[in-house]
């Protein structure tokens, strides 16, 4: 008897589980587009910070069902701040350009058509950097250009929200902005001695970028969840 029963919750449930796979669409793509970024500080000298301008490109991969999609996204990102001493210190102004492998996952939830909204995560690993340097060993300040990866730390983390838009033929258009949640800098002032001043010239530091990009859809596979 107990057997029959389970035949027969068997039985009624496969029409349902049926009736519940719903359709997946997955799209794999390319992505590049432009970097507004800043670095968020708690300055140790007196600096007049100001954006920098730089790049981002790359890949994705997009899973949507019905109106919601998950977006993991691979990218080479360029970014950073630039810097301007009070004119009285006579001393060029200083840049910081940290180059980062970014993993975004974003959530996307489509309000119109194509059009939709975007949240997520997003971590950041440092492939390289260079900047500006200020030496005061001599009492005279001097800048110099140099890698910044002893004063930057290798990760970052933070969080992405945007708008994006679906076009025809495959093409979309994203704008974002990353709000880094870490603090990326090692030193307040300078390694390995007092007397060194980093571009980013204090104590903590979090990367800041607005992000506008053009995608394109290599391919698209729909399929059942």
């Amino acid at each position: 008897a107990m057997l029959k029963r389970v035949v027969w919750c068997a039985s009624l449930l496969i029409p349902i589980a049926g009736k519940s796979q719903a359709p997946i669409q997955i799209d794999v793509g390319v992505k590049a587009g432009y970097n507004l970024a800043s670095i968020n500080s708690t300055s140790a000298v007196t600096l007049n910070p100001n954006y920098f301008q730089g790049y981002h490109g790359g890949i994705y991969t997009m899973f949507k069902i019905s109106s919601f999609a998950i977006q993991p996204e691979l990218l080479y990102s360029v970014q950073g701040q630039t810097f301007q001493y009070p004119v009285t210190a006579n001393l060029p102004p200083l840049t910081t350009q940290l180059n980062y492998i970014c993993v975004p996952i974003v959530a996307k939830a489509y309000v119109a058509g194509g059009f939709n909204l975007q949240a997520g995560a997003q971590f950041g690993f440092l492939s390289s950097s260079q900047g500006s340097v200020q030496s005061q060993i001599s009492g005279q300040p001097t800048v110099s250009t140099q890698s910044l990866n002893q004063f930057v730390k290798s990760n970052d983390a933070g969080m992405v929200v945007g708008l994006g838009w679906d076009l025809p033929k495959g093409l979309n258009v994203t704008a974002r902005y990353y709000l880094g949640l870490a603090n990326i800098n090692y030193y307040s002032t300078g390694y390995p001695n007092t007397y060194l001043t980093t571009s980013m010239g204090t104590s903590k530091a979090s990367n800041q970028v607005f992000q506008f990009s053009v995608g394109f859809r290599l391919f698209k596979l729909d399929t059942e969840l």
